[in-house]
């Protein structure tokens, strides 16, 4: 029996999805060509919904992807990899995703709230995962950091409370150096 011997890559995560409970898209990127056209993408979408919305279990083997996943209230949370990927990493990144935006959206992960938020989503699924390597699976660091993104906003489109507080905590840095 011949073993079959992968060579190590850090491109773990093919694909990162959010879909409704009528398995509607909300949130999806595609890290590599697998399913090139958005056509492909939504039939895929489709087939794994159907696949997964009626079970209990957290992780799926579907057309040769290891798919590991989570459902909170109308939603459900998809990360995908290929078959040879290992399944704790992939509901690692799950899992830090989960429970960033429960953070971010103060443990309201409902439909509404996430589009409601949807660039904290984006800047979320950005820290922890780039190009398909995973960045980061602390969701406390990944919120921090999506915090301080968020204060970059220009002066101009601030409003009076932030920029008072923007400047309270350049003076309390400066007193602490």
């Amino acid at each position: 029996m011949e073993a079959l011997v992968l060579d190590p890559s850090l491109y773990t995560v093919k694909a990162i999805l959010i879909l409704d409970n009528d398995g509607d898209r909300l949130f999806a990127k595609y890290y590599d060509d697998t399913y090139p056209s958005v056509k492909e993408q939504k039939a895929f979408e489709k087939n794994i919904f159907n696949k997964t919305h009626r079970t209990d279990s957290e992780i799926a083997l579907l057309e040769g992807l290891t798919v590991v996943y989570k459902s909170s209230i109308d939603l459900y949370f998809y990360v995908i990899g290929s078959s040879h990927e290992n399944e704790l990493m992939l509901m690692a990144v799950l899992t830090c995703l989960f429970d960033s935006l429960s953070q971010m959206l103060r443990k309201n992960v409902e439909k509404r709230a996430l589009l409601e938020n949807m660039e904290g989503l984006f800047l979320a699924v950005d820290e922890i995962v780039d190009g398909g390597v995973i960045l980061e699976s602390d969701p406390q660091q990944v919120v921090h950091r999506v915090a301080v993104r968020g204060d970059d906003v220009p002066l101009t489109e601030q409003t009076v409370s932030q920029v008072l507080q923007s400047a309270k905590e350049q003076i309390k840095w400066s007193l602490l150096r």
